[in-house]
């Protein structure tokens, strides 16, 4: 087994960036979900409520981040002095960040048409990862919803093509590595794996949200696929909330190290 994709998404629910490698930070990978657009009243945005956010594209270049809507693009310097910080709010966590000048706010809400800021997550903030599955009690998250790392199998998604009329790409479930030549949902079974020199704790399935039936590159929802599949197997005959999971959450168990396409990936441990 080996890693066949490695994903950013620099600003949180906008495009994401197709690696040939990245390093292992402490919140996720480098770039990862560091940004996030907000409201006026300082809360996220994401495409559940606002699904055209997938349409605009995001790249790093040097200390810039270039983001397009296919008309008009903007340039945002990675770590400018800001003037303005604010606690920002995602889910029940608030998160000390620095906000973007006007010019960078102003052009955002005139792409997406939405009244909203840019905000980037200070270097020294601690958003910490739930403790019930946490495996250091300083584990900490980016602005990702809740792990700072999203694992699936290249199979997983080809075992739900299978069932379903239309098939649908993995930028649909924006994971950050797909792993290549394991088993259709094999994932389900880790414990700990390696990758390269790091090694992963698969603490937690992924719950799927409305964002999966929405088209990446139109920002159109395309009704109630892969949801209305994925229900029909992927929700645990014990779960109260009727949850449908796809893909593993990961926890590094240390920073530091680079990770590549093609490396290689190890079970250490897997479940009982």
């Amino acid at each position: 087994m080996f890693v066949s994709e490695i994903n950013v998404y620099p600003i949180k629910s906008l495009g994401g960036i197709s690696l040939q490698k990245s390093v292992v930070e402490d919140k996720g990978l480098r770039f990862d979900r560091r940004w996030m657009l907000i409201d006026e009243n300082n809360r996220f945005l994401t495409q559940r409520e606002f699904p055209r956010l997938a349409t605009l594209a995001v790249d790093v270049v040097g200390d810039k981040m270039r983001v397009s809507n296919g008309e008009n693009n903007i340039e945002i310097q990675l770590s400018p002095a800001f003037e303005n910080s604010a606690a920002v709010k995602i889910w029940s966590s608030r998160v000390r960040a620095g906000i973007y000048e006007s010019e960078v706010n102003e052009w955002f809400s005139e792409a997406l048409q939405i009244n909203c800021k840019l905000a980037v997550m200070h270097k020294e903030a601690k958003r910490k990862v739930n403790y019930f599955y946490a495996v250091h009690k300083e584990d900490v998250v980016s602005f990702a919803d809740a792990y700072p790392f999203l694992l699936i199998g290249e199979n997983s998604l080809k075992d739900l093509n299978g069932r379903l009329d239309k098939n649908i790409p993995m930028n649909r479930f924006r994971p950050n590595f797909v792993v290549a030549d394991s088993e259709a949902f094999e994932e389900d079974d880790w414990k700990r794996i390696k990758i390269g020199a790091t090694v992963f704790h698969v603490v937690k399935p992924c719950a799927r949200c409305v964002v999966t039936t929405i088209d990446q590159g139109s920002g159109i929802s395309d009704g109630k696929e892969p949801l209305k599949t994925l229900a029909t197997y992927r929700t645990p005959k014990r779960s109260v909330k009727k949850k449908i999971l796809f893909g593993q959450n990961l926890i590094a168990e240390s920073a530091g190290a680079e990770i590549k396409v093609g490396d290689r990936v190890e079970i250490i441990e897997r479940k009982n």
